[in-house]
């Protein structure tokens, strides 16, 4: 089963933030977030998908995100596309 690695932006209320994740079903944790069900920290937000990545398993998905969280530059660039 695919696995995604995610980047969330959002402009909201205290500022642009990001949030990285991974997934197996992209638009549906996208809604997820949106709705305030989603991840503590991405309550109360409108998130917009700035990035993507597919892996052929978790394992991959999950050690992408880890250095993703870690890359702050890459992070600070997307923002600019909102």
């Amino acid at each position: 089963m695919s696995s995604f690695v995610y980047i969330l932006g959002s402009t909201g209320n205290g500022g642009p933030r990001t949030y990285v994740g991974w997934t197996t079903d992209l638009e549906a944790r996208l809604a997820t977030h949106n709705s305030g069900k989603g991840a503590k920290s991405t309550r109360g937000r409108s998130w917009a998908l700035l990035y993507a990545e597919c892996y052929q398993n978790r394992g991959e998905a999950m050690s992408r995100e880890w250095h993703l969280k870690r890359d702050r530059k890459l992070r600070k660039a997307l923002l600019s596309i909102l």
